[in-house]
C-alpha cells in the first residue's frame, strides 16, 4: 500500500497544477482590453472570425473619426481617410497656406497647435480661416533646440509644426520624436527642411489669383496645386482656392485651368 501511495500522489500534484494553470488562463481572458491612451480598446463583442464578412460596426467608425485630426476639405479629398492621422509624421512644402489651413482646422474644432521656428508665419491669415488663437503656442525663436521643443510639446499637443530652417533631421535624432507622437497620438509636421521617412507628404504651389486687374485691386482668391502621397496610397493631386466670402477665407475645390504650367509670378511665391 505505501508503494501504491508514493506512485498515485504526484499524479494528484500534477493535475492540481494543471487546474491552477487553467483557472489563469481563464481570469486572463476575462480581463478587458487595455488602452495606452491613444486608442479606444477594442470590446470583445466586436472580434468576429477572418472569413465571417458583417459591415463596419459603427463604434469604429467613431474610433476612427477620434484618431484623425481635420483638414480643409478640399486638402481632406486627397487623403485616405479625409484628415491627418494621430501618430504620424507629416512633410509639408511649399506655399504656408497649407500650413495655415492646418492651424485653422485642428483649433477651430477645438484641438491645441504650436508652431516653432516659423516667425512670420502668417497669424492674421490663421485667423481669417477660422483659426482659434488662444489654442496656438508660438516658439519662433528655439535657436538649435527645435527638435527637442517639438519633442516636449508633443506630449500635450494635437498639432506642433516644426520649422526645420533648411536644416536636415538625422535618422537618429529624429527616432525619438517620431516614438513620442506615436506614443501621445498627436501629430508632428514638419517643414522648410528635410526628415526623412515621414509617413504623408504634402506639395503645393500658387498657380493663380483673383481680383487684380492691371496690377491694381485687391486679391479675392489664391489658387493652389496640391499633391499628397504617403506609405500606403500613391500620389494624389487637385487644385483649390482660398476664397474670401462675407469676411471669411474658405477652402474649395475647382477645376484645373490652362495656367496650371505656367511659372508663378512674384506675388504668387511670397503666398
Amino acid at each position: 500500500m505505501t508503494e501504491l501511495s508514493d506512485q498515485v500522489t504526484p499524479v494528484a500534484t500534477a493535475l492540481s497544477k494543471a487546474e491552477k494553470l487553467e483557472q489563469l488562463r481563464r481570469k486572463m481572458a476575462s480581463i478587458p482590453a487595455r488602452s495606452d491612451g491613444t486608442e479606444p480598446a477594442t470590446p470583445s463583442v466586436m472580434l468576429r472570425p477572418v472569413d465571417e464578412r458583417e459591415p463596419t460596426p459603427i463604434v469604429a467608425t467613431a474610433q476612427s473619426t477620434l484618431r484623425m485630426l481635420p483638414v480643409p476639405p478640399p486638402l481632406g479629398e486627397l487623403l485616405p481617410r479625409g484628415g491627418l492621422a494621430r501618430g504620424t509624421v507629416v512633410s509639408v512644402s511649399g506655399t504656408n497656406s497649407v500650413l495655415i489651413g492646418l492651424l485653422a482646422s485642428v483649433t477651430a474644432h477645438g484641438g491645441h497647435a504650436a508652431a516653432i521656428g516659423m516667425p512670420t508665419l502668417g497669424l492674421l491669415a490663421a485667423t481669417e480661416q477660422g483659426a482659434d488663437l488662444s489654442r496656438i503656442a508660438l516658439v519662433p525663436d528655439p535657436r538649435e533646440s527645435a527638435v527637442e521643443v517639438a519633442a516636449i510639446l508633443l506630449d500635450g499637443i494635437d498639432l506642433v509644426i516644426l520649422g526645420l530652417s533648411g536644416a536636415a533631421v538625422t535618422p537618429s535624432r529624429a527616432r525619438a520624436v517620431v516614438a513620442r507622437a506615436r506614443s501621445k497620438g498627436n501629430v508632428l509636421v514638419v517643414t522648410q527642411g528635410q526628415w526623412d521617412g515621414p509617413d504623408l507628404r504634402i506639395e503645393s504651389r500658387v498657380a493663380g489669383y483673383s481680383g487684380l486687374t492691371a496690377g491694381r485691386g485687391r486679391v479675392t482668391s489664391v489658387q493652389l496645386d496640391v499633391a499628397a502621397l504617403g506609405k500606403g496610397f500613391q500620389r494624389r493631386t487637385g487644385r483649390m482656392e482660398i476664397r474670401e466670402e462675407a469676411g471669411v477665407s474658405v477652402w474649395r475645390a475647382i477645376a484645373p485651368t490652362v495656367d496650371a504650367a505656367h511659372e508663378p509670378a512674384p506675388l504668387k511665391k511670397a503666398l
